[in-house]
This record gives C-alpha cells, sequence and structure tokens, in this order.
C-alpha cells in the first residue's frame, strides 16, 4: 500500500524586508546576505500572524478538496507554540470547523517536527488504510536584530494531508536516523529568540547529513544517480548547499548538473521567505515540485534535521499527474503582492512581536480578504478570526 502526500498547502505572512535594504542598514557588503547566506528577502510576521494563524491559512488553501469523514488525525509541528499546555492543533480545529471526533496533539523537536509529525502520521494511515492524516508545520524563527542569526530568520508554515494512493508522492519504506544531545541552538522558556552556536549548528548539521545519507544509500542499496533531486532542511540555503556538496562528490557530471539544477529549484521558496524551522523542509520539497520538471517515478531524497540535534533521511516518488494537486499560481502571487517593509519598520514589528500579549486586546489586520488572524486575545485566550 502506497501511503503519502496527498495535499501541499502554504503560506507566509504578507510583509518582507529585503536583504540588500538590511544589509546596509547593518553596514555589511550585500552580497554577505546574497551570496554568502543565500537569502534575497525575508518574511516578516506583524503581530496578527503566528503559528496558529499560519497554519490554518495553509491548511485552508486545500481544504475543500479533503473528505472530512476519513480525516482521523491532525498533528502540529512548532517551536513558536503559544501555549505551554494547550496544542496549537486545537485552534486550528475549531477556525476550520474539523470533526469532533478527530485525534490531535502537538509535537515539538525543534526542525525536526514535522518530519515526525510525518512518520507518525504514516504509521496512523497503515494502520487505519481508510483514514487520512493531516500535519502541519508552523513556525517565525527569531534571532535578534543585529543579530549574526538575523539574516536566516522567517515565517510561514506548510500544512499536508497524507493518505493511502497518494497523488503528489509516495513515501517510500525505510529511513535512516541519528540523534545526540548537543547544544547548537536552543531556546530557553525565559527568552523570546534563540541561542544560537551558528558554525557549530552548520558543522554538526553536515556531520549528521553524512550520518544519515551514505548509511541510507547503504541500506537501500541505492546509488546517488537513483535521484532526481534531493530536498534539504534550508535555514538558509547555504547551509543546504554545503549538503549538496557533499551528495554529488565523485559523481558523473549528469548527475552532479541534475541534482544540483533541482537543488537551486528547491531552494527558490526559501531565497524568498527565508527560515520557517520545522516546515522549511517541506517548503524546499514544494518548490521543487512547483519550479521543477519532474516525471512520475523520480525519486526525491528528504534531509530533515532539527537542533538539539535530530536528523533522518528518506526518500519517496513523484506520482503520476501531482501536477494537478499543486497551486503555483497562486503561491507566485502571494509571493510577489507582499509589502516590502523599510528597516526601521521591520525592527518596530519584530520588537512588538517580542513583547507578551495583554490579557484583553484587540488587533486589526491588513492581509488580503479571506486571511485568517490574531485577532486579539480576551481573557488569555488568544482570538482568531477570518477577515
Amino acid at each position: 500500500m502506497d501511503i503519502g502526500i496527498d495535499q501541499i498547502g502554504f503560506y507566509t505572512p504578507n510583509k518582507f524586508v529585503d536583504m540588500v535594504d538590511l544589509a546596509n542598514a547593518r553596514n555589511q557588503d550585500p552580497n554577505k546576505f546574497l551570496i554568502g547566506i543565500g537569502q534575497d528577502r525575508m518574511a516578516v510576521a506583524d503581530k496578527t500572524q503566528d503559528a496558529v494563524s499560519m497554519g490554518i491559512n495553509a491548511t485552508a488553501e486545500y481544504l475543500d478538496q479533503v473528505d472530512l469523514e476519513q480525516l482521523g488525525l491532525l498533528i502540529f509541528a512548532t517551536e513558536s507554540g503559544i501555549d505551554q499546555s494547550k496544542s496549537a492543533s486545537l485552534f486550528v480545529k475549531e477556525a476550520l470547523n474539523l470533526p469532533a471526533r478527530i485525534r490531535t496533539f502537538e509535537i515539538k523537536e525543534a526542525c525536526f517536527a514535522l518530519t515526525a509529525s510525518l512518520q507518525v502520521a504514516r504509521d496512523y494511515v497503515r494502520a487505519h488504510p481508510h483514514h487520512s492524516a493531516m500535519i502541519i508545520g508552523s513556525d517565525i524563527a527569531r534571532y535578534g536584530l543585529a543579530t549574526a542569526g538575523e539574516v536566516t530568520q522567517g515565517a510561514g508554515a506548510i500544512s499536508m494531508l497524507i493518505k493511502e494512493n497518494p497523488a503528489i508522492i509516495a513515501l517510500e519504506d525505510g529511513h535512516t536516523s541519528h540523534s545526540e544531545n548537543i547544544n547548537d541552538f536552543w531556546r530557553p522558556n525565559n527568552l523570546a529568540t534563540a541561542v544560537v552556536d551558528g558554525h557549530y549548528s552548520r558543522d554538526v548539521y553536515l556531520d549528521f547529513f553524512k550520518s544519515t545519507f551514505k548509511p541510507f544509500l547503504a541500506e537501500k542499496q541505492l546509488q546517488v544517480s537513483d535521484f532526481a533531486g534531493i530536498c534539504y532542511h534550508l535555514p538558509y540555503t547555504k547551509m543546504g548547499y554545503k549538503a549538496h556538496k557533499i551528495a554529488i562528490e565523485g559523481q558523473d557530471d549528469e548527475t552532479v548538473k541534475r541534482l544540483s539544477d533541482n537543488f537551486q529549484l528547491s531552494a527558490k521558496y526559501s531565497r524568498q521567505v527565508g527560515n520557517i524551522y520545522t516546515a522549511s523542509l517541506y517548503m524546499s520539497v514544494l518548490s521543487l515540485l512547483e519550479n521543477g520538471d519532474l516525471e512520475a517515478g523520480d525519486r526525491i531524497g528528504f534531509f530533515s534535521y532539527g537542533s538539539g540535534a535530530m536528523a533522518e533521511f528518506f526518500s519517496g516518488k513523484v506520482v503520476a499527474g501531482y501536477q494537478k494537486r499543486l497551486r503555483p499560481a497562486l503561491h507566485a502571487r502571494m509571493l510577489k503582492e507582499r509589502i516590502r517593509l523599510g528597516v526601521g519598520q521591520y525592527e518596530d514589528i519584530f520588537t512588538e512581536g517580542l513583547e507578551a500579549l495583554p490579557e484583553n486586546v484587540e488587533f486589526t489586520s491588513d492581509a488580503n480578504h479571506g486571511t485568517w488572524y490574531l485577532a486579539g486575545q480576551e481573557g488569555y485566550v488568544r482570538q482568531y478570526k477570518q477577515k
């Protein structure tokens, strides 16, 4: 029985800061950000967008295509949680009027959480073949103004429907994993921004790639040339490129060109959005699907990494007719119509986002009609509305 990705939704807020503007404001050579980091723009979430509202918007994109009678599981993956106890998935469930009978909860393990959700969902569908599972990864990456990690921030969400006989990607059996208790990136409860050792995190990311990719090839008896593309967790695109160079080392010219071309296509959305933590890998997958020219049966590799640290490599094959389930025009328009912020505006929004919400407050949104947003808080309960 084939199980995999049947729907993919994508959302990012309606504001961004340009990397050239940010570089100039920080007295840096723009090429340090454009080439050295590999980013062009960075999505900015104002006070009306949080992990929940972005997750709702990503899911609403395809909800009318879901058979709610078959839906049995909803998982929300995030490290931008809005409550220390209550799952963000319950807010999504209420907003989208999903059935009361479904099982729902939240998962956290840095940027690995959406992959953990995918594997849980896959096992659920395997045990309940006529049911489907919905998984959401939604995050706001914050490192701080004028910090080394500032250029690797971002905001956005990916939502996927997992079911048997999927229309987009059928997951293949097998995976390789590697985990260790290390301190490359974390965010203590008393901090609103992450603590990160950037160089160490990069080195661990690459070490974990080596520890999962080569064993996967050996276990599955595959060659690098058997992949049409390999998608990576992209906290910034240059990080994935370093792993890509390891993957293509010693390969024939045709394989190098194919994998290199498809890496660039997989990074297009990341260059425009930035780091969305646990959904970053799957934004890369979506970018390749919507900007590439894959054929039915093409194999895609998935490298998932979450600081702390946990990594996994697995694969899937593209399903015939997958293009019919994609919405490239919608996503291109969403990215094109965003508001370009001045650096001062971005700094004000960022600073405001670090403040705890008062017990009672009401917000208005400048998002497009139909967009879900955080409308405020009543008695410490967050309120979500559709514009």
